[in-house]
């Protein structure tokens, strides 16, 4: 099942109060940035982050769940209508995300 571009909107309204957060569609479901980082992803109607320090210990009963088959476990975001919260969680995990790689021209 795809995402829907109203839950998308919705998660990234919560995320206004952040600066330079975008989407990306892809197959029909959503990548998250935070400062061209990807934390994490909307998929099937879920809110799934990358698992970092910061994201088990904010989020200590998170389920872990996989995005699609044969992708890497996620956490569950329960907890999507407070806003404080999901901007404190994206800030705190920023630090252990990977920096994205360069593309080299062809």
């Amino acid at each position: 099942m795809a995402s829907s571009q109203e839950y998308l909107d919705f998660i990234i309204g919560q995320l206004d109060t952040l600066d330079n957060i975008s989407s990306r569609k892809m197959m029909g479901e959503y990548i998250l940035y935070f400062r061209e980082k990807i934390f994490g992803g909307i998929y099937d109607d879920r809110f799934l982050v990358k698992i970092t320090k910061a994201s088990r210990q904010l989020m200590l009963k998170a389920t872990e769940e996989l995005p699609y088959d044969g992708a890497k476990p996620m956490l569950l975001v329960d907890d999507v209508d407070n806003k404080e919260f999901l901007c404190q969680l994206i800030t705190e995990m920023y630090g252990e995300l990977p920096t994205p790689k360069v593309k080299k021209k062809k």
